[in-house]
C-alpha cells in the first residue's frame, strides 16, 4: 500500500476512535453507575455504605443509625429529576405493596444529590406527593459527598444557571436492619422482581 495510502487508512482509523470515545463519554455521562464491586469486605460483600451525617425533611440531623433495625431502599436523586426519580420512586412504591404484611420492616431513604436546591422543606414538598412514606435526607454540599462517597454513588452537576441538571448513579441499595448493605436493584428491574430480591435477603436475615 502506497505511503499516502496508508496515512490516509491511519487518520481514519484515528479519527474512528476519537468518535467512538466522544460517544461512549456522553452516554457515560447521562447515566453514571456506581462501581459497587470495587471493594468488598472480609465476608465477600461489597463495601457500600458506611456513616453520614445528614438532615431529614424535618431539619432534624440524622446518621447512619437510621438503618438499625429496618430493612431500607437507599436510593440517590433530586427534586428537579424528570424522569430517573419519579419513575424510581413509583417502582418502589410498587415494590412494597407486593411485599405484603413484610412492607411494614421496609424503609425507604431518598438522599439528595443537590443540596443548593433540595433543602429540607423541597424534599418535605416533593415526598409529600407520593402517599408511601419516604425519608427524605440532605445536608452541606460536603455532608452529601460524603453521603455519595460512602456508597459509591457518582453525581455531578450539569449546565449553568437556574434550569442546570444532576447526572446521578441509579443504583438502590438494600441495607440489612444491622445496616450492611445486602444487594444493589436496578432501578428499571421492575416491583415483582425488585420483591422478589427484598424478600430471599429478608429470609437469610
Amino acid at each position: 500500500m502506497p505511503r499516502r495510502s496508508i496515512l490516509i487508512f491511519a487518520g481514519a482509523c484515528i479519527a474512528i476512535a476519537a468518535a467512538l470515545a466522544v460517544v461512549t463519554m456522553v452516554l457515560v455521562g447521562r447515566q453514571p453507575s456506581a462501581p459497587i464491586s470495587a471493594e468488598v469486605t472480609s465476608t465477600g460483600q461489597p463495601q457500600v455504605g458506611g456513616p453520614f451525617q445528614l438532615v431529614n425533611e424535618e431539619g432534624q440531623p440524622v446518621d447512619e443509625t437510621l438503618l438499625n433495625g429496618k430493612w431500607s431502599l437507599v436510593f440517590f436523586g433530586f427534586t428537579y429529576c424528570p424522569d430517573f426519580c419519579p419513575t424510581t420512586l413509583s417502582m418502589l412504591e410498587a415494590t412494597k405493596a407486593r411485599l405484603g404484611d413484610q412492607a411494614d420492616d421496609v424503609q425507604l431513604i431518598f438522599i439528595s444529590v443537590d443540596p443548593a436546591r433540595d433543602t429540607p422543606k423541597a424534599m418535605k414538598d416533593y415526598l409529600s406527593t407520593y402517599p408511601m412514606d419516604v425519608v427524605g435526607l440532605t445536608g452541606t454540599p460536603e455532608q452529601v459527598r460524603a453521603a455519595a462517597d460512602a456508597y459509591r454513588v457518582l453525581y455531578e452537576k450539569v449546565g449553568e444557571g437556574e434550569n442546570y441538571t444532576m447526572n446521578h448513579s441509579l443504583t438502590i441499595y438494600l441495607m440489612g436492619p444491622d445496616g450492611k448493605f445486602r444487594a444493589p436493584l436496578g432501578h428499571d428491574i421492575g416491583p415483582a422482581r425488585a420483591a422478589d430480591i427484598i424478600k430471599r435477603n429478608m429470609a437469610r436475615g
